[in-house]
């Protein structure tokens, strides 16, 4: 079983090297070129398993900044031709290139006058020949060892739809910001969109001043329940007292719980001057600064809130 789960992938694998040899740059640069201008949408089209990888790959071009969805060829042919117009351009694929509902429904597409690109394993193919543009799906063999089942060419058609997603993103210049404003969602969204301000606490800080005792110092800790208090001087930061100065505190020869927290306190402590600084990279700042609490101030180090490392946990930041 060993053998013939690494000859899949080798198979499969060279597939797709083979491919990256075979692409013709003209042909690729106009499609791209084309895609960039286009006024209207991307629709991708295919039957079988090449529908399903057509999904996959509208669902990615429409998420890097490439309007696009998926329409099944029947579908089409029973009302949704409706939804292409003019100025759309439209990706059928289909490996044999013979799919008899693609061949139904391009001239149909050819007439409303859309561009189309086909995806198939020869040029010569019925569906390649109502094409504009073409990509090659050629393969030596499926990894399928009857060679029939659609294996390496799924795969294949799978990894140029992710390349023509690629060379979009990098001809539009996406940025991350781009991507967050489609992903506003999930992890991967909360890591590209949330901010500091939209997760920092505000109210009921647990402030102390630099005279007051550690033992009211440790009261103030346990009702703001932030397992630290923050130290200020005239309404400005000076240090933090946490749980791990508490506990270092007491192991000291000089401990008083009757001295100045000040004492025992964290002085200069890590703090953050934008709120607006993704809460993704705060996390990545926490953990190198190995703190547990990263306050926010403005240029005065005055504190406009704080930032609990549970609160990024809880939020589903990572």
């Amino acid at each position: 079983m060993l053998e013939c789960a690494k000859k899949v992938l080798r198979d499969e694998a060279e597939a797709l090297l083979q491919a990256s040899e075979r692409i013709d740059e003209r042909e690729l640069e106009a499609i791209i070129s084309s895609i960039l201008s286009l006024k209207g949408k991307f629709i991708v089209m295919g039957v079988g398993k090449s529908g399903h990888i057509g999904a996959k790959i509208a669902a990615t071009l429409a998420s890097t900044g490439t309007p696009s969805f998926f329409i099944h060829p029947t579908e089409a042919l029973h009302g949704d031709l409706g939804m292409i117009e003019k100025q759309d351009m439209v990706l059928a694929i289909s490996f044999s290139g013979e799919s008899d509902e693609l061949k139904m429904v391009l001239p149909h597409i050819k007439r409303i006058g859309a561009k189309i690109i086909t995806m198939t394993k020869n040029p010569k193919s019925s569906v390649s020949l109502l094409g504009d543009y073409f990509l090659s799906l050629e393969i030596e063999r499926e990894a399928c060892p009857l060679n029939t089942a659609p294996t390496t060419s799924t795969t294949l058609t799978l990894a140029l739809g992710d390349m023509l997603a690629v060379c979009l993103m990098k001809a539009r210049g996406f940025t991350h910001q781009d991507f967050a404003s489609f992903h506003p969602g999930g992890a991967l969204g909360k890591r590209l969109f949330v901010k500091i301000k939209d997760l920092m606490q505000k109210d009921n800080l647990p402030f102390i001043d630099t005279k007051l005792s550690l033992k009211d110092a440790v009261v103030v800790m346990s009702e703001a329940r932030l397992g630290s208090a923050i130290v200020l001087e005239e309404g400005r930061v000076v240090g933090v007292l946490s749980d791990g100065d508490l506990r270092r505190a007491m192991m000291r020869s000089d401990f008083d719980f009757e001295r100045p927290a000040i004492e025992y306190a964290t002085l200069n402590p890590k703090t953050c001057s934008d709120e607006n600084l993704l809460a993704y990279n705060a996390l990545k700042l926490m953990e190198e600064s190995k703190i547990q609490l990263l306050l926010i101030t403005d240029s005065q180090k005055r504190v406009l809130g704080v930032l609990h490392l549970h609160t990024l946990i809880e939020a589903g930041i990572q």
